[in-house]
């Protein structure tokens, strides 16, 4: 079945070079996380496979061994990249010993052995005789080397995890086309294959291929890519990496190339690109990441809008985008082992990225609004029709695959390590082995902050635990074997050392209360309004939930948010709170304002839930961010 076997080495990301290091011995046991994958494994990879096929992804490679090909299906060059991805997740649950996916995997993988081209070249629409643009013709839109990159990371998943290196053999033969072709000029309008081929350095050493990614970091900005349709700010092309005064532009063309540029980082120490990606990162977080940490403010160019302009109901937010800040903001928190990225890699974890799948996993939304009309029509990603909510499939079907990758993966980003030490980054019932140490954790997070974890296996020795406290957490109790702890928070962390043996038990308590956020004055969107989070999750309300008044009439002070009562709803945590309803405003677009008091709101209960879940019910009307008693009776803008 495979020309080779050998002992699954990693996950993702792979390097020594970092502040810390990723851990790849960790597998997810028990709870929200756990059954995610659950889902992905029985619903969504089926669901994907099968929509692989109908949309003609799988004959788009076939066609290409008959002598008159079939056209080309489907609207983009890149759609091989679907199939890449999905290799990538399968990759991940074939590795795990689950033997469902693997009829698809050969296939897959048999196919585009016998369809690359001689020189290496692998492209199902490019590669068509009867394709009205030859390979290489045109970087700005052909997607050839975004395609090598999601290629790279599906073949190095194979040979990582699973002892396959049929499709890595592929890759590199694809690689060193490009290696050449490129050598001294040329970019991609979509950046990916930047992270890709220093993993690919990473897997075989072979130091030309991270030299092409530097090469290729550091050639934007510098005139080499046409730019048409839209400017070069949509391609972080209008001036180098270096002095980009802000994320900008298509938001994951941004952050894949960010995420790229800080393997580059790790693998060549350039600090002038760290000092470039603190900033940015820093400038993102502060502007222009959405309270679900969701990335992306306008429809028109996918793109990231201006400092503060972040629109609820317009909100763009691509569920691709979410997956892309986390793989930058992982890369970061490796490089510098801040916990403040992994504060940021939770929130889009469990609010931006999860609200992108259906409760049963088999339909997907493209973009993710924090608020919902009651009046609106457009469909998810822009689709003319169909279901106005999640939907099974797109044209554009890049987000479907992504989740599942990624949902595959969740265990690469629950610990890391350091010599002496090992840090828990994400809280969630699994096991972590490292060659020293052996955890078993156990916790209901998020919907619970009790986090207890015992040891299994000790070194002989003083050896480091250390425990990540996220930003939102006050009040925080740390006992070992029962007795208070009194080591001190540091940069978001606690550290415990000493010398373990197996049957110490560390319990971790983080309160969760439920919290009223507001937001910065000049954010205009959200002026006046107030939204609901727990612990690491955000909420809204639906109008589903609000029976007694339109959400768009619900007002909620500070008080009405702690005061909140806290329900269980299946598995999930719910908020029941006492909100009130504005008095009728007046039917004027723009009425002038009046100099009496307002009436008096009437009193209502609704219920908030995890925002993730919103969408499963049908289409109402839903909002993150509700008024304040303090707009008197005027509706928020």
């Amino acid at each position: 079945m495979t020309s080779k076997q050998v002992k699954p080495l990693a996950g993702a990301v792979r390097t020594a070079s970092g502040a810390v290091r990723p851990l790849s011995g960790v597998r997810i046991t028990g709870g929200l996380l756990h059954h995610w994958q659950r889902r992905n494994s029985t619903a969504t990879i089926p669901h994907t496979i099968e929509q692989l096929r109908a949309a003609g992804n799988v004959a788009n490679l076939s066609r290409l061994l008959e002598e008159h090909p079939a056209p080309y299906r489907g609207r983009y060059p890149f759609l091989d990249t679907d199939l890449y991805k999905t290799l990538e997740g399968l990759a991940y649950e074939l590795g795990d010993g689950d033997p469902a996916t693997r009829e698809f995997f050969d296939e897959v993988v048999g196919l585009l052995e016998r369809v690359q081209a001689e020189d290496g070249y692998l492209n199902s629409f490019f590669q068509d005789p009867a394709s009205a643009k030859k390979p290489w013709e045109d970087l700005t839109w052909g997607h050839e080397l975004y395609n090598l990159g999601h290629l790279i990371q599906a073949a190095v998943a194979a040979n990582r995890r699973m002892g396959d290196d049929r499709l890595l053999r592929v890759a590199v033969r694809f690689a060193d086309l490009v290696l050449d072709r490129f050598r001294e000029r040329g970019v991609c309008g979509h950046p990916e294959v930047e992270m890709a081929l220093v993993e690919l350095f990473r897997e075989t050493g072979e130091r030309g291929y991270l030299a092409m990614a530097a090469a290729f970091v550091d050639r934007r900005g510098t005139g080499q890519l046409e730019h048409r349709t839209f400017s070069g700010e949509y391609f972080q092309d209008h001036v180098p990496l270096r002095e980009l005064p802000s994320v900008t532009g298509h938001a994951v063309r941004m952050t894949y190339l960010a995420a790229g540029a800080a393997d580059v980082f790790l693998e060549t120490r350039d600090r002038s690109l760290l000092e470039a990606l603190e900033r940015l990162w820093d400038d993102m977080v502060a502007t222009k990441l959405y309270v679900t940490g969701g990335l992306g403010s306008r429809h028109s160019d996918e793109a990231i809008g201006d400092r503060y302009e972040l629109p609820s109901e317009r909100a763009y937010s691509e569920t691709c985008a979410a997956i892309a800040v986390m793989q930058w903001t992982w890369r970061m928190f490796l490089a510098t082992g801040g916990a403040k990225y992994l504060d940021v890699f939770e929130r889009v974890l469990y609010n931006a990225y999860a609200v992108g799948l259906s409760a049963d996993g088999r339909a997907f939304f493209y973009d993710n609004p924090l608020q919902r009309r009651p009046d609106h029509e457009q469909r998810s990603g822009a689709e003319p029709g169909g279901e106005p909510l999640r939907r099974a499939w797109f044209g554009c079907p890049c987000c479907p695959p992504n989740i599942v990758r990624w949902m595959a993966q969740l265990a690469d980003y629950v610990a890391a390590e350091r010599d002496g030490a090992v840090l828990i980054a994400t809280y969630t019932q699994a096991r972590i082995q490292t060659s020293e140490l052996e955890l078993a954790m156990e916790t209901a997070y998020p919907w619970d902050g009790d986090v207890r974890i015992a040891v299994e296996r000790a070194p002989d020795g003083p050896y480091g635990l250390v425990l990540r406290i996220p930003g939102w957490a006050r009040n925080v109790t740390i006992t070992v074997n029962g007795e208070p702890c009194d080591a001190r928070e540091s940069g978001g962390w606690v550290t415990l050392e000493r010398e373990w043996s197996a049957g110490d038990e560390v319990r971790l308590t983080l309160p969760m209360p439920v919290r009223a956020h507001g937001s910065h004055p000049y954010l205009d969107a959200t002026r006046g309004a107030v939204s609901l989070a727990r612990g690491p999750l955000v909420y809204c309300v639906e109008q589903h939930d609000s029976p007694h008044a339109p959400v768009d009439d619900l007002t909620v002070g500070v008080h009405d948010v702690v005061s909140a009562n806290i329900e269980r709803r299946d598995e999930a945590v719910v908020l029941r709170v006492d909100t009130s309803s504005a008095p009728p405003s007046s039917a004027e677009l723009y009425p002038e304002l009046p100099l009496d008091e307002a009436l008096p709101e009437t009193r209502v209960e609704a219920t908030f839930v995890p925002y993730f879940l919103w969408g499963n019910r049908g289409p109402e009307a839903m909002r993150v961010w509700v008024r304040t008693p303090a707009t008197n009776g005027k509706k928020a803008t």
